[in-house]
């Protein structure tokens, strides 16, 4: 038997999830929508850890600024609205 090839799961690069100010203070810009809905999956559901390739921490902070855009209405709840 021969070694089997896997195609990559993911393609392209990543998206940044954490930014830095002036102070050097990393933070997560809940007014990046483009950049926070590609940390969701299609039905408006917040991509795992693992899957981002996050920090415990940097998770923490994404799934905050998600939430504040969703309260803000930046970003929808589900996915009737994607």
């Amino acid at each position: 038997m021969g070694k089997k090839e896997y195609a990559p799961r993911f393609t392209g690069p990543r998206p940044k999830a954490t930014k830095e100010s002036g102070k050097g203070v990393r933070f997560v810009d809940y007014k990046d929508t483009e950049n926070l809905r590609r940390m969701m999956t299609p039905n408006g559901k917040i991509y795992g850890r693992k899957r981002l390739s996050l920090t415990a921490h940097d998770q923490r902070m994404v799934a905050r600024a998600i939430k504040r855009a969703r309260y803000m209405g930046l970003l929808p709840y589900t996915s009737a609205t994607l």
